[in-house]
């Protein structure tokens, strides 16, 4: 049996991205994965959102990934296109990049943190107790950890032997997904539930409803033929198709994020329709406000009840999801009915004030985690000013590549004594000339410091002087 801090169920997106957090904290963490490599057959995300961007540059990797895919704006509520180009952030865009070459460059970036995967091998169940999980594996070896996070999909192995409860609602509607060859170029652009357009190496991909629900067998070449020629009378001499899969817009939620040292993050806590692109956005963000929190825990820094935030502020969260991409596919139905529909609200979103709101939702820049009544910055990211310190200039998401919090001091210097938590913030005075403004919020009061989690949230607001400080402190880093 070898020991592990932590064990990850899961080496996709989420558990990868889980897995650099811990190590950047410093955590002896593994990941066991069924695949043998990185290698996908299908890319069913097809993209990145702004605010997962942002959590990639702050990690000062987001390079990576901006020199491989296709800045553009692929915000969207229901097919009615968001524009966010005017929204204040370095990254006001979304980034067209499938899902297998998002993962490549994830694992080579894990890989060379010194993650070790278990690969070919599936978590079977596990035994925990009061100091750690006992992890049994397909091979039948086993592990042993303080902690074990599943990030093992929708069909969670690790959710239902933890006994925790998936409520939610059966799928209403079925979608074909695949990248084909055709004899004839289609017209690019939304349609059929869906929409067609172009994919890697000049194939075509496909996204389309299929008439029927309940399928018993894998989907073939011929159910894309009939979805093409039901929506443009031709299937346009489709062939060789490089893969073909289908999802549904079945919705469930866990009823618990943790259960004892068992926690979910990614698919294993929420599925949902692809409409909107949130699936993997919202895993990498999970996975970013796990990390810190759950490192702190097994380094002894903060007390176990640090982890029921986890729940607390991704909860609601993962709901908002479900919520929306519900919304959306109510919108997606036929008939002159629903199209009124979309034409009102195509019409409503044109306007800059709901445009804006739904686009902060969509792209994850608006989130605001619940931490009381205080400063409009509060609970939110904090913004990727340009800083003026002793040091030269330097940008806010530099002082988190290493995942360590921050208190950033730009009013008058303090004489608050810091150096108790000094192994888990970093004290900076700078200066900041230019206006405050937030996503979908405008602009906001200058505060005179802040407190930043490692997830890029701001803890603290200062308005020069460190009332409240030393409790925020202690909440987020533990006793002095």
């Amino acid at each position: 049996m070898t020991d592990h801090a932590v064990v990850i169920a899961g080496g996709g997106p989420t558990g990868m991205m889980l897995a650099a957090e811990l190590t950047l904290a410093g955590v002896d963490v593994a990941i066991v994965e069924r695949r043998a490599s990185q290698e996908l057959e299908s890319s069913r995300s097809r993209g990145l959102h702004s605010r997962t961007i942002e959590v990639l540059d702050q990690r000062g990797v987001a390079d990576r990934f901006l020199a491989e895919g296709q800045a553009m704006q692929v915000q969207a509520f229901a097919r009615i296109p968001l524009d966010i180009s005017d929204f204040p952030t370095r990254h006001n865009y979304g980034l067209a990049l499938g899902q297998s070459h998002f993962e490549r460059i994830l694992a080579a970036w894990v890989s060379e943190l010194g993650v070790p995967i278990v690969r070919q091998r599936d978590v079977t169940g596990f035994a925990q107790d009061d100091t750690g999980v006992d992890v049994e594996l397909s091979d039948g070896q086993s592990l042993r950890a303080d902690y074990l996070v599943g990030c093992d999909g929708g069909r969670s192995v690790i959710r239902k032997a933890a006994g925790i409860e998936f409520p939610g609602w059966d799928p209403s509607t079925s979608w074909l997904i695949a990248e084909v060859e055709t004899e004839e170029e289609p017209e690019f652009g939304l349609r059929g539930g869906g929409g067609i357009g172009p994919a890697d190496g000049g194939r075509v991909g496909v996204v389309l409803t299929e008439p029927h629900l309940e399928h018993t067998s894998e989907p073939t070449l011929q159910d894309v033929k009939e979805a093409l020629i039901a929506v443009d009378g031709t299937d346009y001499g489709v062939h060789s198709p490089a893969w073909i899969s289908r999802f549904t817009d079945m919705t469930r939620q866990a009823a618990s994020y943790r259960k004892g040292r068992v926690l979910l993050a990614g698919d294993a806590a929420h599925v949902h329709s692809p409409q909107g692109g949130q699936g993997l956005n919202v895993g990498v963000q999970d996975a970013v406000n796990l990390g810190w929190k759950l490192a702190q825990v097994v380094n002894g820094t903060s007390p176990n009840g640090l982890l029921d935030t986890y729940h607390a502020e991704r909860h609601p969260v993962g709901a908002r999801v479900l919520h929306n991409t519900m919304a959306q596919g109510a919108l997606g139905g036929t008939g002159g009915r629903a199209e009124a529909l979309r034409d009102t609200m195509s019409e409503l979103l044109s306007m800059d004030e709901p445009r804006k709101r739904f686009a902060g939702m969509i792209c994850g820049l608006d989130i605001q985690y619940d931490l009381g009544e205080g400063h409009p910055l509060l609970g939110r990211r904090m913004p990727d000013l340009d800083l003026v310190t002793p040091d030269g200039t330097v940008r806010v998401f530099t002082l988190l590549h290493d995942a360590h919090a921050v208190l950033l001091n730009l009013g008058e210097p303090w004489a608050f004594d810091v150096s108790p938590w000094a192994h888990r913030v970093s004290a900076i005075d700078a200066d900041f000339a230019g206006d405050w403004e937030l996503p979908a919020l405008g602009h906001v009061a200058a505060p005179g410091a802040v407190l930043i989690r490692p997830d890029g949230h701001v803890a603290w607001v200062g308005d020069g002087t460190e009332t409240g400080l030393p409790d925020a402190l202690t909440t987020w880093f533990g006793t002095p």
